[in-house]
């Protein structure tokens, strides 16, 4: 992993390597790391792809955000920091909540959004919101996303390992990750989003149903909707080829678009 600006990010590709003209930030969701992209993405043929970790998230230090705009405002430093201009921002849930705000807040560096498992509004069972708060329930807190996060589909493996990567999350980063998602709405404004978007769902997941996604397809101006059998909310890691494919078609068009005379 390197480190810019705070933030630390593994890279893949390379600009000089890349086939398109923007890399690809991937952006993860609440409680999760750059490990919750499958190395199907995080290292997709042909792209400059750079897997970040939030801060206070994975290996990066500091604290997490209290709100969706705190996330995109440290972004923006890290894109600065690293000299990129745009980038196709990709992110899953509270990550697409992110990537979505960056598209209204600073559109100047974002070239299109891939948004997976995610929705113009946010809002957290009063279940998770609770047992996140208390370090003693924070376990708790932790099963019951999990428990809602994948198909019934998928092997136990995956669940316990990603089980296991939410619990090494600070309790109170966490708990604040939950609260910005909560207070996340962009459902009014979807509309003044105007670059390309791709929004991609399980269509077994329970904690952002495809009808979030339908809804930013049909809101966003030039966006389509991509939903795949047998994967819940954690569609990346359940799907990963699916998933993979899913944002080649998608940034290879976007390319050949802003190639075209």
């Amino acid at each position: 992993m390197k480190t810019a600006a705070g933030i630390s990010y593994s890279e893949s590709g390379g600009a000089e390597s890349a086939t398109g003209r923007y890399p690809l930030i991937l952006i993860h969701g609440a409680g999760g790391s750059a490990l919750h992209w499958p190395p199907e993405v995080r290292r997709l043929p042909g792209h400059w792809v750079l897997g970040i970790d939030l801060p206070g998230h994975g290996e990066s230090g500091g604290e997490g955000q209290a709100t969706i705009e705190g996330y995109v405002e440290r972004l923006k430093a890290w894109l600065n920091a690293l000299s990129i201009d745009r980038a196709i921002w990709v992110g899953h849930s509270m990550g697409g909540g992110i990537s979505l705000t960056a598209a209204l807040l600073i559109p100047d560096r974002v070239a299109g959004l891939v948004l997976v498992g995610t929705g113009g509004r946010l809002r957290v069972h009063s279940s998770i919101l609770e047992a996140s708060a208390q370090p003693e329930t924070f376990r708790g807190a932790v099963d019951i996303i999990i428990s809602w996060a994948f198909s019934p589909e998928a092997p136990p493996k995956l669940t316990k390992l990603a089980a296991k990567r939410m619990a090494e999350t600070q309790p109170h980063v966490l708990h604040h990750d939950f609260k910005a998602c909560n207070q996340f709405d962009v459902m009014s404004r979807l509309e003044e989003i105007n670059v390309p978007a791709i929004a991609i769902c399980g269509r077994d997941d329970n904690l952002t149903p495809p009808k979030y996604s339908e809804y930013l397809a049909e809101h966003i101006p030039d966006a389509r909707l991509t939903l795949i059998d047998g994967a819940g909310h954690m569609v990346m890691l359940e799907k990963p080829a699916e998933v993979a494919q899913a944002i080649h078609d998608f940034t290879s068009q976007l390319m050949a678009k802003e190639e075209a005379p």
